[in-house]
């Protein structure tokens, strides 16, 4: 029998979704608790990877028993919250066809980077502050066009992956404002603030190659600081290296928030 697994993580604690010898990933942590639980030896397959610090909100994993549950899906659930670091949420367990897979049966994956424009404490654990004076958003966003359809993307691939491929399909790329849960609650001197201090940047596609996010922010910020044109990335998926595009961005401040089967 086969069951679904939704999740979300704070990647902060860990090097990854995937388990790495002598590094804690949310992967193993997940299997020594289920093998616990259920006491057997049980492997959980996840949606995709997340590197180092990333984040992960409704992640999808599934994992396969011999029979049903011992116990109700609920209780599984409770249980598992119980014995899981404060770090990973499980929301639910569901049972689901023998031939689904969480990684290779979804369609869609969407990321969302965060950034602020001013010192925030509390938006620093999941945001990156990035100081520069100006950003084009505008050019920024126009550049986001170029990201759009099926191309090859191993100008934005950190090298070293295992994928047989570096063709993806780009549904949805776009930068926007926003303003953060805890100024609109507690802050007071939010009305004297700028308006457009807090930006998040949403791309979604069939599957992405290691490390594309943070090195599409990375790039677009580029055109931000007025350093490259729009037209730059379009440069860059036709003949570019990874050495060609800009600077990965930190890790902390991405989430893997929806995975569409």
């Amino acid at each position: 029998m086969r069951y679904f697994l939704c999740l979300s993580y704070d990647g902060s604690a860990f090097c990854g979704w995937q388990i790495q010898p002598n590094a804690p990933s949310v992967q193993a942590t997940l299997e020594g608790t289920l093998s616990r639980l259920l006491n057997r030896p049980v492997a959980v397959t996840g949606a995709g990877r997340t590197d180092t610090a990333v984040n992960a909100v409704n992640y999808v994993a599934h994992f396969d028993l011999d029979g049903e549950l011992p116990f109700g899906q609920s209780d599984l659930c409770y249980k598992l919250n119980a014995m899981l670091p404060h770090s990973i949420a499980v929301h639910s367990v569901v049972p689901v066809a023998d031939d689904l897979h969480a990684r290779f049966s979804a369609k869609r994956r969407e990321y969302t980077y965060f950034i602020h424009r001013q010192k925030d404490p509390f938006a620093a654990p999941w945001s990156w502050q990035c100081g520069y004076p100006e950003l084009d958003f505008d050019a920024m966003n126009r550049a986001c066009q170029y990201l759009l359809g099926t191309h090859d993307f191993s100008c934005f691939e950190k090298t070293g992956g295992d994928n047989k491929t570096s063709i993806c399909t780009v549904f949805d790329a776009f930068w926007t404002p926003f303003t953060p849960s805890h100024l609109q609650i507690m802050d007071s001197c939010h009305s004297e603030r700028s308006e457009e201090s807090y930006w998040y940047f949403r791309i979604a596609a069939d599957r992405f190659l290691r490390n594309m996010v943070r090195a599409t922010v990375g790039s677009l910020i580029e055109i931000g600081r007025g350093k490259q044109r729009p037209e730059w990335i379009a440069e860059l998926i036709e003949g570019g290296k990874r050495s060609d595009a800009g600077e990965s961005v930190p890790g902390n401040a991405l989430f893997l928030n929806k995975v569409e089967y």
